[in-house]
């Protein structure tokens, strides 16, 4: 096996794996993985593959949450329906955008869900509220918002998605976790096509990165149950993971900047 393939597989196994063991925060490293790890030279396809990989490993944690009756179907449908028109606009506008740039923000977003995985998780009793028109119309202007970042960013975006269903449902926090999922898998498939489109992903990585996650997703799962009661510390611990990668990601940035800028200086 290359050394590329290598890569590729690992670098999806250590996305899966966290996915499994945390339930979130660890799609987040895909692009970065894939940019810095498996090689993959402009952000824009990395952007696309990790989106198509996050999205495919969404859809099977769904089945999951689904098969354990954790889902609200009517909210999590709506919910995705109207958070890939957000999620189309919002890769749109990211496949414009110039790729150093995109990495830039991207960096940017890293510390701000490192610092949203160090808060402390209190259990939340969801309070059912009527399907009325106040309801419809706050479940769609959140959805577009998630969606439109998800699509962006080319992430799962599940921290955003997750309150997102709590706030405008009244849903209860472990049926927004698994009724959120058929969200980013949503949002990644739609942000993923709309790379597609512009031969925006790298399909062979895609079906390795693929491949990894599902390995690592697995292992996640089965060490989480036996760990359960150390949650909070593996979440601290990624969400330090995820600060060190983007301190990486924005000192690469700072530097490219720099090189371009000596560049114009001797023109």
């Amino acid at each position: 096996m290359s050394t590329s393939i290598l890569a590729a597989v690992g670098s999806g196994g250590i996305v899966g794996f966290m996915l499994g063991l945390l339930g979130g925060g660890g799609s987040i490293l895909a692009t970065p993985l894939l940019l810095y790890v498996v090689g993959v030279t402009q952000p824009h396809v990395a952007i696309g593959t990790g989106a198509l990989a996050v999205s495919v490993n969404a859809f099977a944690n769904f089945a999951t949450h689904a098969i354990k009756g954790h889902v609200w179907w009517r909210c999590a449908v709506v919910f995705s329906a109207m958070g890939v028109l957000g999620a189309l606009g919002g890769s749109s506008l990211g496949k414009a955008m110039d790729g150093d740039r995109l990495i830039f923000l991207f960096g940017i977003l890293m510390v701000l869900v490192g610092a949203l995985m160090l808060k402390t998780r209190k259990p939340v009793s969801g309070e059912c509220r009527p399907v009325d028109l106040k309801m419809c119309l706050s479940t769609a202007a959140v959805a577009l918002f998630a969606g439109a970042a998800s699509g962006f960013f080319g992430i799962g975006g599940g921290f955003l998605i997750v309150p997102g269903l709590m706030l405008a449902t009244g849903m209860p926090m472990i049926n927004a976790i698994g009724s959120s999922l058929l969200s980013v898998g949503a949002f990644g498939l739609a942000t993923a096509l709309n790379y597609a489109t512009s031969g925006l992903v790298d399909w062979w990585i895609a079906v390795e990165f693929i491949g990894g996650g599902i390995i690592g997703g697995l292992l996640g799962m089965l060490l989480a149950t036996r760990l359960s009661a150390h949650k909070n510390i593996f979440d601290r611990l990624c969400a330090a993971l995820i600060f060190v990668v983007a301190a990486y990601i924005l000192y690469q940035s700072a530097r490219q900047a720099g090189a371009h800028q000596s560049i114009l200086d001797r023109c």
